[in-house]
């Protein structure tokens, strides 16, 4: 009896430990749960770089039953769903460029579906909210035995950080390989300047004649 009772409640832990459980894993809808809530005070606006709204992250997803990650983006406010968890972005944020060592921090809550015990039903659980950062991940992680969240870039600007044309390269300062056809043509000898003709010698004055003297 023990051992049937062990058998018939097996799929129900199943089920709770893979957080699972009837959920539809390619539902994309966001639950209510995560788009109705705002994360108050993790936006503060600052006075240089890219305003809040206008920041975009992506974030990465890893599911560990699974082994398969995915690239998460998310601009500032927005919440996306991936089967039976869903992750919302608060702001991300890099750190000035003049400071370091250089940083990549984003707030985000992490929501899974599933089961708090074998016998409740699928509900949404909040399971993180907090700031991530890329380049010191173990400062703030995801604890949860499926899924793990992290940060891989913040698409921001600061000042002076403005993509700049190419300069063009100079034509004059280009050196032209021998024998390509923007070298140029050496002169022919038609075209050389013609030398200016010597002046003739002035013929040397004749000796003046001796008078004749009579004898």
């Amino acid at each position: 009896m023990r051992t049937r009772a062990i058998l018939l409640s097996l799929p129900l832990l199943l089920a709770a430990c893979q957080g699972q459980g009837g959920a539809d894993a390619e539902a994309t809808e966001v639950p209510k749960e995560a788009a109705g809530k705002a994360v108050a005070g993790a936006v503060v606006e600052s006075e240089y770089g890219t305003p809040v709204k206008d920041r975009v992250a992506t974030l990465g997803l890893l599911n560990k039953r699974t082994n398969a990650t995915q690239d998460v983006v998310l601009k500032t406010g927005e919440a996306k769903r991936i089967g039976n968890v869903t992750i919302k972005l608060a702001t991300c944020e890099r750190s000035l460029p003049w400071e370091s060592p250089p940083e990549t921090g984003a707030f985000v809550q992490v929501f899974v579906e599933e089961r708090a015990a074998a016998d409740q039903p699928l509900q949404w659980r909040k399971v993180f909210s907090g700031w991530l950062f890329k380049n010191s991940p173990s400062l703030n992680v995801v604890e949860h035995p499926v899924y793990d969240v992290w940060v891989k870039d913040c698409a921001m600007k600061f000042p002076g950080e403005e993509d700049s044309p190419a300069p063009a390269a100079s034509a004059s300062s280009a050196p032209n390989p021998a024998g390509s056809a923007s070298a140029s043509p050496s002169p022919s000898p038609s075209d050389a300047p013609k030398a200016a003709p010597s002046p003739a010698p002035k013929a040397a004055p004749k000796a003046a004649a001796s008078p004749s003297i009579g004898i």
